[in-house]
């Protein structure tokens, strides 16, 4: 969510607790928010709507670890999911090609972990070992989401291309290719990982379809 639906979100649980005679203080609006700001506010207006509507725990009032469960099961889960479509995209995409996932907080896992290209080269016996670091940085950042992420991850034939002033062509896409515009135009131009070369916004950089 955006800083500025903050208070969007406290009137929502505001009027939600009354229906369980509870209120809210200030203080405690501000853990909600700091536990749910990772989330998009129509994401966590549904959670809360289904939590109320559900037979068995809609009688009792809502905790942030109620909303989290309902948007995307435990954060164990989410990071399994999460490596699954990296995994997938190793083979498919490759070291060669830059790629966009519709996921930004992979973007951040893999910037941390050296990057794209690096990662797509590890070898059969590294690759569990990766997993369970990328499994625990992505359960970190989903709770703790950095400021930035790069808006893509860089494949050896960019590297290659910029530093030879030769055409960059577009990302690959993985995911829902919407969502893969919003993580793209939300980014950074620039890299985090060292070794990585970072990259200009210029009218040359390449733009998702």
């Amino acid at each position: 969510m955006k800083s500025a639906e903050q208070q969007q979100l406290a009137k929502q649980l505001q009027a939600i607790m009354a229906l369980y005679g509870r209120a809210l203080s200030p203080p405690v609006l501000d853990v909600w928010w700091e536990a749910l700001r990772h989330l998009e506010l129509t994401t966590v207006t549904e959670a809360l709507k289904r939590h109320m509507q559900n037979p068995d725990a809609g009688q009792y009032p809502p905790k942030p670890a109620d909303i989290i469960r309902l948007v995307g099961g435990t954060s164990n889960d989410r990071a399994l999911v999460a490596w699954a479509k990296v995994k997938k995209a190793i083979s498919s995409v490759g070291a060669w090609n830059s790629v966009v996932f519709d996921d930004a907080i992979i973007h951040s896992v893999i910037d941390q972990m050296g990057g794209w290209s690096p990662l797509c080269q590890s070898n059969e016996e590294e690759l569990p070992f990766k997993a369970k670091e990328f499994e625990s940085r992505y359960r970190t950042l989903l709770f703790h989401p950095e400021p930035t992420y790069p808006r893509k991850l860089i494949g050896m034939a960019e590297t290659h291309n910029q530093a030879n002033n030769q055409a960059i062509s577009a990302p690959m896409t993985v995911g829902h290719i919407d969502t893969c515009r919003a993580v793209y135009r939300g980014g950074s131009s620039g890299a985090h990982a060292v070794g990585m070369l970072r990259l200009e916004a210029t009218e040359s950089t390449p733009i998702l379809p």
